[in-house]
């Protein structure tokens, strides 16, 4: 279980999160949606403190990390705990898609070569890349790059692994096939933190939905009651931006 309490993040004098309480269980998908400027992509860096926040408690199971005070060893043991997909895919690009995939476990887990190689190319198939194992990053689509990336975090096999944004740097005709896969890995129980703009996709793989505004957590629910009985205002106007056609029961 992960479980974020009373998180806090500011920028100088711009308060980006405030006071922000979430739990999120083991298997659980976790969309997070919300206008620009909400503060969910903020949050999500908190979660392994790519962002440190000013105030406030991380915990994942029973390993706790004060927001506030947190000492080097703390920030370390938490990050092997998750992994991390970026909008912008951020691969090695003199490194081949096996060197890539192959990069944290050698490095940052210190695993023996053949044993990364093997769990390595076990992701690149679940991914559907295993033919492009000696490509380059530069010889790959937008879309298979961030499948790489995708593969990457699963071969660390993390607690939870979070997305930020994962299609919203690809082309429209690439965004389908990287969806498919987070489906196909929401169908494994893998515990997911989800950034996105894609409102059908979020209503379709996840188990739990939150939207925020504001810098604070608005709304949060299961999918089938958020998007169709949302209760607060704000939300409504949100759904009713983003998804024209959007209508919620009475």
């Amino acid at each position: 279980m992960i479980r974020l309490t009373n998180i806090h993040k500011s920028f100088g004098k711009n308060k980006v999160l405030n006071g922000i309480n979430l739990t999120v269980q083991k298997g659980d998908v976790v969309a997070i949606l919300g206008p620009s400027g909400s503060g969910k992509t903020t949050l999500l860096r908190c979660v392994n403190f790519l962002e440190k926040p000013n105030d406030g408690e991380i915990s994942i199971g029973d390993f706790k990390v004060s927001g506030k005070h947190p000492s080097k060893q703390d920030i370390i043991q938490l990050r092997r705990k998750t992994a991390m997909v970026f909008q912008h895919y951020n691969l090695f690009k003199h490194k081949t898609v096996l060197e890539n995939v192959m990069e944290g476990l050698l490095i940052a887990q210190k695993q023996p070569k053949d044993e990364a190689k093997r769990k390595s190319l076990e992701v690149l198939d679940k991914v559907g890349l295993r033919e492009k194992v000696d490509a380059y990053p530069s010889q790959l689509s937008g879309g298979q790059q961030q499948r790489v990336g995708i593969a990457r975090a699963l071969a660390l096999n993390p607690e939870v692994i979070l997305f930020d944004e994962p299609t919203s740097a690809l082309d429209p005709e690439l965004v389908g096939e990287v969806l498919a896969v987070i489906q196909k890995i929401a169908r494994e129980g893998v515990t997911m933190i989800i950034v996105t703009h894609e409102v059908g996709f979020a209503r379709e793989v996840s188990s739990h939905v939150v939207f925020m505004d504001g810098g604070v957590i608005v709304e949060e629910g299961q999918p089938e009651e958020l998007f169709v009985r949302p209760k607060e205002e704000r939300t409504k106007q949100f759904l009713k931006r983003v998804t024209p056609e959007w209508s919620y029961v009475i």
